[in-house]
């Protein structure tokens, strides 16, 4: 008995046929991006269709096996001293003698403890970790992913950076590590794991993709370059792994987005700081001390308007609006007005990316720059030097029946000015605090001011100033920079 399909059940057949094939295609997409998730295939630029059900099949787990064993977790101890709202009541000796340290308004010391993660990076036992997590610790404790413990000694710790690199001693065993890979060699989608230990649960691997570069998180860091990811990163992932599908480190998990409703948790948004960035502090860790290479000039973001006057066609780069003499950028020829567009060929878009790229550069390794002035593109060569501690700071108190009694003073130098955090193009004397009682403090100045002139003469540094207030005077006519603004003022004797 033969049967003959009708128009319609032939069509019937081709539609299935048709959603057969679909079905195949998105399984066969599907497979090849799970084919990605190899170990280096994101490094080889070539990508095949999966040919076995094994293939198909592939997980992040090799990777997360392979790194996971690096990444510890960190207690970090330290002693607070808390107070208690005061009470008339509790003032009389009979209460103070039952309740004693309770009484409100006494010194409470109270323990507290700090938890995050970790990453080891030399199997001698060298770990870096975020700067907040060990912070005013008085004892660290790091625990591997096999359950060993050991007390770590800060090497270095960098609030500017967020970055804290710690020391433990495994004996005569290697640890594991993990490699650092350069980070700008970072895309947007790229493929990445997060690996730490949130809420105190225990080691977690997350995963998600590299979902912005260079993202700017005001607050966190001096150096607000972050990779920004939507793998999940939650309280306790602090100083915790993000890898590349090569198994190597490109960032430290630092900081988190989270909205209001998500208690404190994951929303999708997390930063993590460049690999590049851990780089130059851990080496810098090796001398026991952060030191960046200093340009010696400061400048702007380029803005609509700004880039309309330069004939830019987009808003990029940085308008240089100082130069420090004999620094740097002085020697390399850089002028007031010069546009810098790029540092070492890499895209200059803004003052903050000037900032990492300077931050994250080798100290007595020359650098490029390219600059637009007047029209004219040109390449100018730095070489990038520490900041100069010269002059010394000659730390003074000042005394004597004048406006300026009670001021502790010191000589700017670039090096002193960063390590204080004052403008590193600063130059003069600059008062780094006030006694409560003083005169200073009650005419009115502050921490950060730089005296510019007193009498008519200019201040070029302590003895100068000491020389001047030594003179009896009925009056002091005073200059100062706060800020940017610059401020005078006549004082009466």
């Amino acid at each position: 008995m033969t049967s003959q399909l009708s128009a319609k059940s032939i069509g019937r057949v081709s539609g299935r046929i048709a959603m057969i094939l679909m079905a195949f295609g998105a399984l066969t997409l599907g497979a090849l991006t799970l084919g990605a998730l190899t170990l280096g295939s994101a490094l080889a630029g070539t990508r095949e269709v999966p040919v076995s059900r094994e293939q198909i099949t592939l997980s992040f787990a090799p990777l997360a096996r392979q790194a996971s064993p690096a990444v510890v977790n960190i207690y970090a101890k330290s002693v607070v001293t808390e107070r208690r709202a005061t009470s008339p009541l509790f003032d009389d000796p009979f209460f103070r003698r039952f309740f004693g340290d309770l009484v409100p308004g006494t010194p409470r010391k109270r323990q507290h403890q700090s938890l995050g993660s970790g990453v080891i990076l030399d199997p001698a036992g060298l770990i870096v970790t975020n700067e907040h997590v060990i912070k005013d610790a008085q004892t660290i404790k790091v625990v591997l992913a096999d359950r060993r413990e050991f007390d770590a000694k800060v090497l270095v710790a960098d609030d500017r950076t967020d970055l804290a690199v710690l020391q433990i001693d495994p004996g005569k065993t290697d640890l594991p590590f993990i490699e650092m890979r350069n980070s700008d060699e970072l895309e947007v989608g790229d493929l990445v794991l997060a690996i730490g230990n949130p809420f105190g649960v225990g080691q977690t691997v997350t995963s998600g993709i590299v979902s912005a570069l260079a993202r700017t998180a005001g607050g966190i860091t001096d150096y607000s370059f972050f990779i920004q990811t939507d793998a999940a990163i939650n309280p306790g992932n602090s100083g915790g792994a993000l890898i590349s599908m090569d198994g190597r480190l490109i960032g430290i998990n630092t900081a988190i987005y989270s909205g209001k409703g998500a208690g404190g948790g994951s929303v999708g948004i997390g930063f993590a700081i460049p690999s590049n960035m851990v780089r130059t502090v851990v080496d810098s860790a090796r001398g026991g001390k952060v030191v960046r290479p200093w340009l010696g000039a400061s400048g702007q973001s380029v803005t609509s308007d700004l880039a309309e006057q330069f004939g830019l066609d987009r808003p990029i780069g940085v308008v240089v609006n100082e130069v420090y003499p004999g620094g740097p950028a002085d020697r390399a020829g850089l002028r007031v007005g010069d546009l810098i567009t790029a540092f070492d060929e890499r895209e200059v878009v803004d003052a903050q990316a000037l900032h990492y790229r300077i931050g994250t550069w080798p100290i007595g390794q020359p650098a490029t720059m390219s600059v637009l002035r007047r029209g004219k593109q040109m390449q100018l060569k730095s070489d990038m030097q520490a900041p100069p501690s010269v002059p010394q700071p000659s730390v003074a108190d000042l005394t004597g029946q004048h406006p300026l009694e009670g001021a502790r003073v010191a000589n700017l130098s670039p090096a002193f000015a960063i390590e204080q955090g004052f403008d590193d193009m600063s130059m003069g004397v600059v008062v780094l605090g006030v006694h409560s009682r003083g005169a200073a403090a009650t005419v009115g100045f502050r921490r950060g001011d730089v005296f510019l002139a007193i009498n008519q003469t200019q201040i070029d540094g302590v003895e100068t100033l000491k020389r001047i207030m030594a003179k009896p005077a009925t009056s002091w006519q005073v200059s100062i920079k706060r800020g940017d603004r610059v401020l005078k003022s006549v004082f009466q004797n």
